[in-house]
């Protein structure tokens, strides 16, 4: 994982868990109908998939780490299919989810040209009419430290419309939290 040993420890902590259960993913997915087969991109320690296996009936998870990937196999695999791919090559089936998910990890994506085959291949996978939403951080001073000799390419929330407009999607939302900072986003393919 492209991560720094704090930030792991913050990342797989109980207290990062809670935080996303009541605040991000609430936040983040406000008004979003998930539909049946979701597909999270980069579930990391699994706190959003810990939520996520119980909101919908259909939850596959692609991690890029596999040491992380045993983790949550281990943990979620008998409720979640959980995969070794990269978010920007996904061995899934063009058109095969209701939804796409994506929540605090396009930050530790390195460039954004990789960004952006993950929103391409986030496209392809979804079936007509099917959302891609998520959220992610904005830099501050905190954040910046966290991210000390660690991946940090935050997204530009202004650029982000175009960016996934040019992916193929329509219905392109992107806004800030007023107290937070974060980012969400929601998109819909044709």
């Amino acid at each position: 994982m492209p991560m720094n040993r704090a930030h792991r420890r913050i990342c797989s902590s109980e207290d990062w868990a809670q935080k996303t259960k009541d605040l991000i993913l609430p936040w983040a997915l406000e008004h979003v109908d998930l539909g049946e087969d979701v597909l999270e991109i980069g579930p990391g320690y699994g706190a959003n998939l810990r939520v996520l296996v119980d909101l919908v009936p259909h939850l596959t998870a692609a991690e890029i780490d596999a040491d992380t990937v045993r983790l949550l196999q281990g943990k979620w695999g008998d409720r979640a299919r959980v995969l070794l791919a990269d978010g920007a090559e996904l061995p899934l089936p063009g058109a095969s989810f209701d939804s796409v998910v994506c929540f605090t990890m396009l930050h530790h994506v390195p460039t954004a040209a990789h960004q952006d085959r993950i929103f391409a291949e986030a496209f392809r996978v979804l079936r007509p009419g099917g959302t891609f939403a998520g959220s992610d951080s904005q830099p501050g001073l905190r954040f910046r430290v966290l991210h000390f000799r660690d991946t940090m390419n935050t997204l530009d929330p202004a650029t982000l419309p175009a960016r996934l407009k040019e992916a193929g999607f329509t219905d392109v939302a992107v806004d800030t939290h007023p107290q937070s900072g974060g980012l969400r986003f929601r998109a819909r393919r044709p």
